[in-house]
């Protein structure tokens, strides 16, 4: 559905718009209201051009005249019985006043007005696409009303009759709808031709009323292609029915043809002309002055007749007044040419053979048109004169103007012409932007937390993989974890230490059926202290060893429950599994692992009372550097000195002898001193782990039962 506020502001002419203006300021005063209606919402919902208007108004319409009188409107007739006047605006815009009534048919051809709203008025309409209405209204400004449904008929080109019985109640609808198929190129609806054969046959045209045969030939001459429309009346037979003297042969269609090139000329450069008074003077042309005087008696509007009488007094005063000295200047001539009266310069600019007056309209239509190629619209742009301002095109008129009188040659001028009417600049725009050293340094804070938290997630999962991955002693001897997570590993102490003392308890009262340990470490110390090349410390073990320290320095309350158990301390069933299992890591004391089988070969079974010892005075150093020593044992070189050597002694003669040819043959293996700092350790014990479910897991969980 279009807009319909904006076709009224832009659709019509200007002096449509003055017309339209000045009628509400009437209706306004009078305390009435008023909608646009008929052919021009029509025509302005189809695309088609205005060419007059029709305004219904609740009330009687004739007490407005004196009103329109004075707002400048001229009265070109007035219909008492249907309260109608007829008037012509400045422009020549034809406009009909009407008020809304409802109709009654007492016999074909003969109407009551009755009056009534505007719903009724429209729904006593001739044509569905004729029966619209646009609100003029003050708050209803716009608004379409279309009881009868006409938008549709407008989109599917069709005429539709509003009442069934509309061919029979006024004959001239049989007239005006073949005149609107000749204009629109429409059809009727099926049922609308069935209704128009009918009423042919039955000769409805003879009640044909003397005002609607006026009214039709008049709407002839108004019509932008009279000679089309007379030919297709004519074809009809209607025209032996309005004024049989009056046929196409009457019209002279060579002159019509140029009247009409004229007049589009004329459009093009801001001329709107009616064309109806002239028109007519060429369609009837060639008719008998008897005829012809006696065709204008019948025309509706007297208004009409006189300016059609009047079109070469027009046309004089008009070559009078552009061949006068002050209008010889250019900018004169065109100004005069845009502002006179449009249908005396259509009809001189038709009919006079003066040279001095053709040649000024060959440089109106030819030769001024081609100045406008010379506005500087980059230097408008430039000094921010753009379309937006109020006052655009008039700055753009008066350039072309002066173009026209050869001023503005260079560009200087034309600079110093159009300064006046250049806006401000306006300011700056401020855009407050941060730093990017500030987005940079946010940027790197939440990639080191994000980093920090993956860290964290990581040693999560490899403290319970150390834990509980293999279930044994040897599995935590053999990973070895990174330099940078040992300070979160300290955190955890307990947790770990709590597990390897189970497992050391939970392993040791077993006597092991493995080979006899007493040789096994014979044959390993040697390689230990053979091992000239310690794996290189990292650059952060001092750190560790401060932590280390403190962790030492502040004992932990030793849980009792774990140290009442001194049976369980020896540990001789993992023997056999470090034989099987080498290990990638080096041994961090090999001073200690020699100290262990000396002891547990001289005194076999004194080897509880340490146990019971070393688990009495675990609590003091916690796990910490226990840990450390067993998962780095890269760093045994400066972690040595740091612990204190009675807790340290007891704490590997607290483990059995099976652990210390494990660790020193975890030693051997090359490739674990090339990579002092691996994830994990690489394991060639994976063929021998089979044997590790069978021996070692039902043990503990005979040991929790208990």
């Amino acid at each position: 559905m279009p807009d319909y506020i904006y076709l009224l502001e832009n659709r019509l002419s200007v002096d449509q718009q003055n017309a339209l203006r000045h009628l509400r300021e009437a209706a306004r005063d009078a305390g009435t209201i008023l909608f646009l209606a008929g052919d021009a919402v029509r025509d302005l919902t189809s695309g088609h051009a205005v060419r007059e208007l029709e305004v219904a108004v609740h009330g009687n319409a004739l007490k407005l005249k004196k009103t329109i009188e004075k707002l400048g409107a001229s009265v070109w007739g007035e219909d008492e019985a249907s309260r109608t006047l007829y008037l012509c605006f400045p422009g020549t815009v034809r406009v009909d006043l009407v008020s809304t009534y409802r109709v009654e048919y007492p016999k074909p051809g003969k109407p009551l007005y009755h009056p009534d709203t505007i719903q009724e008025y429209l729904r006593c309409r001739d044509f569905t696409v004729n029966a619209m209405a646009i609100s003029l209204n003050e708050g209803s400004f716009g608004l379409l009303m279309d009881p009868m449904n006409g938008a549709a008929d407008i989109e599917s080109r069709t005429l539709r009759l509003v009442s069934n019985y509309g061919f029979l109640e006024e004959p001239s609808l049989l007239i005006r709808a073949t005149r609107y198929m000749a204009r629109l190129g429409w059809e009727m609806d099926p049922r609308t031709r069935t209704r128009c054969d009918n009423a042919r046959q039955e000769g409805v045209i003879e009640y044909l009323s003397a005002k609607a045969r006026s009214r039709e030939l008049e709407q002839i001459g108004h019509e932008e292609e009279g000679l089309k429309v007379l030919q297709a009346l004519e074809a009809e037979g209607w025209m032996e029915v309005l004024f049989p003297a009056w046929t196409p042969a009457k019209a002279d269609e060579e002159k019509l043809a140029a009247l009409h090139e004229l007049a589009v000329e004329l459009l093009l450069q801001g001329v709107h002309a009616d064309m109806s008074a002239a028109q007519m003077r060429l369609l009837t042309a060639k008719l008998a002055p008897k005829e012809l005087a006696a065709l204008k008696k019948l025309m509706l509007r007297p208004g009409f007749v006189e300016e059609w009488n009047s079109l070469d007094a027009l046309a004089a005063g008009f070559a009078k007044v552009l061949l006068a000295k002050e209008n010889i200047i250019p900018s004169a001539s065109f100004k005069l040419f845009t502002s006179y009266d449009p249908e005396a310069i259509l009809w001189l600019g038709f009919t006079s053979k003066d040279v001095a007056v053709k040649e000024r309209f060959n440089l109106f239509l030819k030769v001024w048109p081609e100045v406008r190629q010379r506005i500087p619209h980059a230097l408008l742009q430039e000094m921010r004169i753009t379309d937006e301002l109020p006052a655009y095109r008039q700055i753009v008129e008066s350039v072309f103007l002066e173009l026209l009188d050869g001023k503005l040659a260079t560009p200087e001028e034309a600079r110093a012409f159009l300064e006046p009417h250049s806006p401000p600049a306006p300011p700056p725009q401020v855009t407050v932007k941060r730093p990017r050293a500030k987005r940079g340094s946010e940027a790197k804070l939440k990639e080191r937390s994000f980093d920090d938290e993956e860290s964290e997630d990581s040693l999560e999962e490899e403290d319970l993989d150390d834990i509980g991955g293999d279930d044994d002693d040897l599995d935590l001897v053999l990973h070895l974890p990174k330099v940078d997570l040992e300070a979160e590993l300290i955190g955890e102490p307990e947790i770990v230490l709590a597990e390897d003392e189970d497992d050391d308890e939970d392993v040791e009262p077993k006597p092991a059926p493995s080979p006899v340990p007493g040789p096994a470490p014979v044959k390993r110390a040697p390689k230990l202290s053979a091992e000239p090349k310690p794996a290189p410390p990292s650059p952060r073990p001092a750190a560790a060893q401060v932590k280390a320290e403190k962790m030492a320095v502040a004992p932990i309350a030793p849980k009792p429950e774990k140290m009442e158990r001194p049976a369980k301390a020896p540990k001789p069933k993992v023997e056999p599994k470090a034989d099987t299992k080498p290990a990638a890591a080096p041994p961090k004391k090999p001073s200690f692992t020699a100290a262990k089988p000396s002891v547990s070969a001289a005194n076999p079974k004194s080897r509880p009372a340490p146990a019971v010892q070393a688990r009495k005075k675990a609590p003091q150093a916690k796990p910490v550097p226990r840990k450390v020593a067993a998962k780095a044992p890269a760093k045994s070189p400066v972690k040595s000195p740091v612990k204190s050597p009675g807790k340290s002694a007891a704490k590997f003669t607290s483990r059995p002898q099976s652990k210390t040819p494990a660790k020193a043959s975890a030693s051997k293996p090359g490739p674990a001193k090339k990579k002092p700092l691996p994830a994990r350790s690489p394991k060639p014990s994976k063929p021998v782990k089979p044997s590790k479910p069978a021996v070692k897991k039902p043990v503990p969980k005979k040991t929790k039962m208990r």
